[in-house]
């Protein structure tokens, strides 16, 4: 056998047992509630390809490759013991069963996977009932959300987009909603079948029927007539960003809490979800998701925080445009925003560094920010010039960073990358609202300069459900444990 043929029959054998898990996968989420991970690679949904890429994760967590073979021998298990409602990494699994000795020894493996299940309650949902959510607002936050929520939808899953809320539409107005969710020129296509219910003024997307409701303020609607009830409402609209204006939300019948996906004002808690989301109350009525900015920041802040200590920093934000700037030259509010946003980088301020003390407050009055805004349409990053309390390297740096970002309870929230030659596209999609640019760190004793990317729409969106997700009582267990 020829060296290219060993390649070619080794990848064509892990492509069948990729093709394998795909059924089992999507049983376990269907059913039981099961989110099946690889070294924290979501698989629900995934191609064959998406699934032998997540296991090439497994080098840079555990220093060592995991097969499909093991992966498969631990999904296996799960099909049979048909556990609760979780997360569960059967990468990590895989590896730990193989250091105990235990991969091709199926009654102790089955054993060892049982012991890990111990703790979850056996339950398809974590809820007793689902949750109803509604987006108000469906500009490009909102669609990606409702993305996420729709990939979600099963019958144990918990939270039900139920409604989308738009100022009076146009005719036609529903069938370019349905189109704007369909096609994304920055995300790519909807994963599944989206149609358009006129006479009900709805979108069905993957079976989902989601009411179109038309009104200019909120408390213009009755939410309980659209069989909607205690709902959870994510304004994404930017306009009300106080606790007086947020509290409208709350005015119709059938809503019960409100979310808003932007920073905002006054009291209310500014929530970056992985460093300071059990400040969340049951009884708290309003929060805030913070900014796609602050979300990417403060992760990783913290992390060097923690080690290092920050004595104080500057943050500058490297951001795309956004649709508050024009695309010529024409009249605008603030400063310099009016010029044209594809031909120019724009200087502009932002109170991301700023409100990243509402998170950290450790981090009061230590951090100054600016930002550019550049002629990319997706993904920015933020440059952190640090002064620490105590002097480092960079690979001591890198070396923590890298720990906490593959094994740790900010695993969720911090990528860490490693390879010299990512560019922004690169990023499109990355779930994690941080990625830690490893290869760009400068270190000078007590002086780092961190680069970290992030994609300003999607990456901030996972959080936003993750905030969502937590305001409802969702709490899904990880195996193993982080």
């Amino acid at each position: 056998m020829t060296v290219s043929t060993a390649h070619l029959n080794t990848y064509i054998e892990e492509q069948g047992l990729a093709e394998q898990m795909i059924p089992s996968v999507g049983s376990l989420y269907r059913n039981r509630g099961v989110i099946v991970t690889v070294f924290g690679r979501k698989l629900m949904n995934g191609s064959t390809i998406d699934i032998i890429k997540a296991h090439q994760q497994a080098l840079q967590v555990v220093g060592e490759k995991v097969t499909l073979l093991e992966t498969s021998a631990v999904l296996n298990v799960l099909t049979a013991v048909q556990p609760g409602s979780s997360r569960i990494d059967i990468g990590k699994l895989a590896f730990g069963a193989r250091q105990a000795g235990l991969v091709d020894e199926p009654a102790a493996l089955l054993n060892y996977v049982k012991e890990a299940l111990q703790d979850i309650p056996d339950a398809s949902s974590v809820l007793e009932e689902p949750r109803d959510v509604v987006l108000y607002g469906f500009g490009r936050i909102g669609r990606i959300l409702a993305r996420l929520l729709i990939e979600r939808t099963t019958s144990n899953n918990p939270l039900r987009l139920r409604a989308i809320v738009v100022r009076g539409g146009r005719e036609g107005d529903l069938r370019k909603r349905a189109s704007l969710l369909r096609r994304d020129s920055i995300h790519g296509p909807f994963n599944g079948h989206v149609s358009v219910d006129e006479e009900n003024s709805a979108i069905i997307a993957n079976g989902n029927f989601i009411k179109v409701i038309y009104a200019n303020q909120p408390e213009d609607i009755d939410y309980t007539a659209y069989d909607i009830h205690d709902a959870l409402i994510v304004d994404n609209t930017g306009v009300f960003k106080d606790e007086a204006a947020l509290s409208r939300h709350l005015v119709p019948k059938g809503a019960r809490k409100v979310l808003l996906t932007a920073p905002a004002s006054g009291a209310i808690k500014n929530i970056v979800y992985g460093v300071n989301h059990d400040m969340i109350e049951d009884d708290d009525m309003i929060v805030c998701a913070a900014s796609c900015t602050t979300n990417a920041i403060t992760p990783v802040l913290k992390i060097i925080n923690d080690r290092f200590g920050v004595i104080n920093g500057h943050v500058e934000t490297v951001h795309s445009y956004t649709n508050d700037q024009n695309l010529i030259d024409n009249y605008h509010s603030a400063d310099r925003r009016g010029r044209s946003a594809p031909l120019n980088m724009v200087l502009t301020s932002t109170g991301a560094a700023k409100a990243v003390s509402k998170a950290l407050p450790e981090l009061e009055g230590k951090l100054t920010g600016n930002a550019i805004r550049v002629p990319t349409p997706n993904v920015s990053m933020a440059v952190c010039n640090l002064n620490l309390e105590k002097a480092t390297n960079r690979e001591e740096l890198n070396d923590y960073v890298r720990e906490i970002a593959y094994n740790s309870a900010l695993s969720q929230q911090v990528s860490y990358s490693y390879s010299t030659e990512v560019v922004s596209t690169d990023f499109v999609g990355t779930p994690e609202p941080a990625i830690f640019d490893s290869v760009a760190t400068i270190v000078d004793g007590n002086r780092c300069v961190l680069y970290v990317w992030y994609d300003n729409e999607f990456g901030y969106s996972t959080q936003v459900l993750r905030v969502m997700q937590h305001m409802v009582g969702l709490h899904i267990q990880n195996v193993p444990a982080i």
